[in-house]
């Protein structure tokens, strides 16, 4: 079942094959029916997207719960997302907040990051800015430039943390170099007004320039 999956990966990202969802879907199939739950997510990721399958948010769900129940941090992470937007089943912040958090304990970055803004909004869980900002520093330290980002703007506003601009520009400076056009923008911002480095229009313009092109429509 783990050769069926690396071969639905080589058909789904053209690598030692030529690319091909159906082929793909199909051998994410074979293996999703021997209860892989790696392959149960991707195949979920194909149904979802509508590649090499019809589009079918509910089954992409359906199989993303039985991934995610197989402990499979990928899965309970787009599951999570699943029911905090209502896709594909009814809409359940509390519910995709235990999933997050079920990733994250597993140092899964993006579900850390993902529950770092479920408390920090307050959406399925108590609204708790400390606990966001801890969930953000946590993603940010494996180098999740999102996390980067979320942890940066806690350090620029003093939510969850002690203001501390200085600290803003480290974070917003370590996801932009990876190219996460939020930090390329507020960077940008605090060189524009000299917030935690000294003010920089020609820094700001090469910041706001790398967000522009992203298509960023602020910057």
């Amino acid at each position: 079942r783990e050769a069926q999956l690396w071969l639905g990966n080589a058909y789904r990202y053209g690598v030692g094959a030529k690319q091909d969802d159906v082929q793909a879907a199909q051998w994410y199939q074979k293996a999703s029916d021997q209860q892989y739950a790696l392959a149960q997510y991707m195949l979920g990721r194909c149904y979802e997207e509508g590649r090499g399958v019809p589009k079918d948010i509910k089954r992409a769900v359906t199989l993303y719960g039985k991934a995610a129940g197989q402990d499979c941090q990928r899965a309970q992470l787009r599951l999570g997302q699943c029911l905090a937007a209502g896709r594909g089943a009814e809409k359940n912040p509390a519910a995709a907040a235990i999933w997050f958090k079920m990733a994250a304990n597993r140092d899964h970055p993006p579900a850390q990051n993902q529950l770092g803004y479920c408390c920090y909004k307050g959406e399925g869980v108590e609204r708790d800015y400390t606990q966001a900002a801890a969930w953000f520093r946590r993603a940010a330290d494996q180098g999740y430039a999102p996390a980067q980002c979320n942890l940066g703007a806690c350090y620029k506003n003093g939510t969850g943390v002690p203001q501390d601009t200085a600290q803003a520009v480290k974070w917003y400076s370590l996801a932009a170099e990876q190219g996460d056009v939020d930090a390329q923008n507020n960077l940008g911002v605090c060189y524009e007004s000299g917030a935690g480095v000294p003010k920089d229009t020609a820094q700001a313009v090469v910041w706001y320039r790398k967000a522009a092109e992203q298509g960023l429509a602020r910057a």
